[in-house]
């Protein structure tokens, strides 16, 4: 058994170091999409230069150009941007696997989707990262990747087949960060196999005295252009493991979709706008209108489908007999008590429209399930209820712990029970 102190500082520090890579990806992206659009040209610029601009920052002036293949000499240094990306892809993979794989029975598993083996759920995750990134490459690099219109359609439509799958073997949050994992894969493999690749075989041409081949650009061009649309949604469902009315509701994909259409729109008019595009009766000020009405219908959808109480069966919540012990009971009494106001299918505390990170304490197999955490929240921190907001005792925390110590020693001893 893992110690939860080890599981909750680990999976602190490497949501930490994802956060912080992942803000250097996307900071940088966005500025060199920014500046790339808005890049002006001018009379009297060098032999070669498409575009400059000036900037200021910092109490300081800087002056960019951009050479349309290279300047007529390479410079000795050569700034590249990649490490974000790579980092960004290392950390948030090892993150699913500390919290998605090594506490598959909390997060990932769902036996009422699919009865899996811890290791059997870390497989199936992976293999769909891999397999999804050969097909996205694959489609790109198909005859179908001369027509961006159409691959876009294609690609849409693939990341709701993919949700879907997930959805059939992984519980509802899994399958909502599954789907965002395999989109970042598409993200951080596209700078790893095609856009370094093919600046480093362009500048390798270039210092030779080789023309380089335009399709190179044209691909790594292609698939920057995607990473710029994708990276509103996919922080979106990396997000939404926070936040279950989405995952949960029975309209979960179409919530993808919406959620995919509303993150392009809003990126589609800052790209415009950096590109000075807008004229007078010539604007895309509409996205915001569609990016809106989407998540406008994305939350109507997740209070339409919202599980009910009724969906619920209560006879299958029951812990097996050899667990019902008189600590076990009054835990449960003291735990349906102080937190289930919350922690329910349908919460009934105000401001609340669903249970907090999908933790739900209505029955026994739900306590069982959710030990864990109740442990790392209740017993050790403190943090649950917030503010000790419903009043919860130092007695009934200790009873609490009690029982946590009871459970756990009669799961080493080969007692049954879910978590």
């Amino acid at each position: 058994m893992v110690d939860a102190a080890l599981i909750e500082w680990t999976s602190q520090l490497l949501r930490w170091l994802h956060v912080i890579t992942a803000i250097a990806w996307i900071g940088s992206s966005f500025y060199f999409i920014m500046l790339d659009l808005s890049l002006k040209k001018r009379e009297s610029l060098p032999e070669g230069v498409g575009g400059e601009a000036w900037q200021v920052h910092g109490g300081g002036f800087y002056h960019m150009q951009k050479y349309l293949i290279a300047p007529a000499h390479m410079p000795k240094e050569l700034t590249w941007f990649k490490w974000e990306s790579y980092a960004t892809w290392i950390s948030g993979f090892f993150l699913l696997i500390w919290v998605y794989y090594l506490q598959a029975e909390l997060y990932t598993i769902d036996p009422s989707v699919m009865a899996l083996a811890p290791w059997q759920a870390g497989a199936i995750g992976v293999a769909a990262l891999i397999i999804g990134w050969f097909i996205y490459d694959g489609l790109c690099k198909s005859p179908l990747g001369r027509n961006d219109m159409l691959l876009g359609i294609v690609l849409f439509g693939f990341i709701l087949l993919a949700a879907w799958f997930f959805f059939q073997v992984f519980s509802p949050r899994a399958a909502y960060l599954h789907t965002g994992a395999l989109i970042a894969t598409w993200m951080s493999g596209s700078v790893f196999r095609v856009i370094i690749p093919n600046q480093k075989i362009v500048v390798a041409d270039l210092i030779a005295g080789r023309t380089p081949d335009p399709a190179l650009g044209k691909q790594a061009k292609q698939r920057s252009v995607h990473n710029n649309y994708l990276t509103l949604p996919v922080i979106f469902l990396m997000l939404s493991n926070h936040y279950p009315l989405a995952w949960s509701s029975s309209y979960a994909i179409p919530i993808i979709g919406l959620v995919v259409i509303a993150g392009a729109a809003i990126r589609h008019y800052f790209n415009t706008h950096h590109a000075g595009q807008q004229t007078p009766g010539v604007t895309v000020t509409w996205t915001w209108g569609m990016a809106a009405a989407a998540l406008a219908l994305a939350i109507w959808l997740s209070h339409a489908g919202k599980p009910s109480l009724d969906d619920v069966d209560f006879a299958a919540g029951t812990a097996p007999a050899e667990l019902r012990t008189p600590l076990f009971e009054e835990a449960t009494l003291t735990l349906q008590g102080r937190c289930v106001m919350c922690h329910a299918s349908e919460p009934f505390w105000p401001g609340i429209a669903s249970a907090p990170k999908g933790v739900v304490m209505e029955t026994e197999a739900d306590l069982l399930r959710f030990a864990r955490q109740i442990r790392s929240q209740s017993v050790e921190t403190r943090a649950m209820p917030p503010n000790n907001i419903t009043h919860m005792t130092i007695e009934e925390r200790r009873l609490v712990r009690d029982w946590l110590d009871e459970y756990e020693n009669m799961r080493r001893a080969g007692a049954t029970g879910p978590g």
